[in-house]
């Protein structure tokens, strides 16, 4: 079993199915007898060579797309386990700040859309998916720098800023899901630096052995989700089971 703490024919949401993390968490889960079935969503789709996934293309940044997506969802049953593997650091106009002078509306919004606003939307239309009868997750990737306290040397402010609004986001649904369902977990996780596209242009000051392949990231995550506890709702969880002081 992949995720032993949640029983049995997991039915599974992975949204940024198409993204270096995303991938692998579908190639894991669908490779387990525990899962039942995964839903993959993306812009773009990427079908997968497993019967047990579902390919789905839509847009987050969308309410639309959102709204009769999850609609769909819900036709085909209760869910298990959400996980938003999706974030935006950079594109060829976009880079992280090394200073305030270098801000842009454009770079603000963008981050803020794709960090914060588009998860905090699909938690409003897609929490409601969750089954009650047991434990469930919802998490999202966000990131260490997004920690205002763990926050020492600067720069990065767009991807910083959006990724702090994310883990109080976080941190608000975990306080209103405890009122609705307790066994709901919400949870941030921060899967270390991993060899994707996101982080390319920013490997060089990487530590020796903290690059991480998005197999092993995801692997550790889904341990993180599997450990997971109603005492961890709400907070950020880095991959090795740590929480991240916000």
């Amino acid at each position: 079993m992949i995720i032993p703490t949640m029983g049995e024919e997991l039915r599974v949401i992975i949204i940024g199915a198409n993204g270096g993390i995303g991938t692998a968490l579908i190639d894991h889960l669908s490779a387990s007898d525990q899962v039942a079935q995964i839903y993959a969503l993306s812009r773009q789709g990427k079908p997968h060579k497993s019967h047990k996934v579902v390919n789905m293309v839509f847009d987050f940044t969308k309410e639309d797309d959102l709204e009769k997506t999850s609609a769909a969802l819900k036709a085909h049953g209760d869910f298990d386990l959400i996980i938003l593997a999706t974030g935006f650091l950079h594109n060829p106009s976009i880079t992280p700040e090394k200073t305030y002078r270098s801000l842009t509306f454009e770079g603000l919004e963008m981050n803020f859309r794709v960090n914060t606003i588009g998860p905090a939307m699909t938690a409003k239309y897609f929490l409601p998916l969750l089954r009650r009868d047991r434990k469930t997750i919802f998490a999202a990737l966000s990131a260490r720098v997004g920690s205002i306290s763990d926050n020492g040397i600067g720069g990065w402010y767009a991807y910083r800023a959006s990724k702090a609004a994310l883990n109080m986001v976080i941190k608000t649904l975990a306080i209103e899901q405890r009122r609705r369902s307790k066994d709901t977990i919400i949870l941030g996780l921060h899967p270390g630096t991993v060899d994707t596209n996101l982080s390319k242009p920013f490997q060089a000051n990487v530590a020796e052995g903290k690059l991480f392949t998005p197999e092993y990231a995801s692997l550790k995550l889904l341990n993180v989700i599997d450990k997971a506890d109603q005492s961890d709702s709400g907070h950020l969880i880095d991959w090795a089971g740590k929480q991240i002081p916000f």
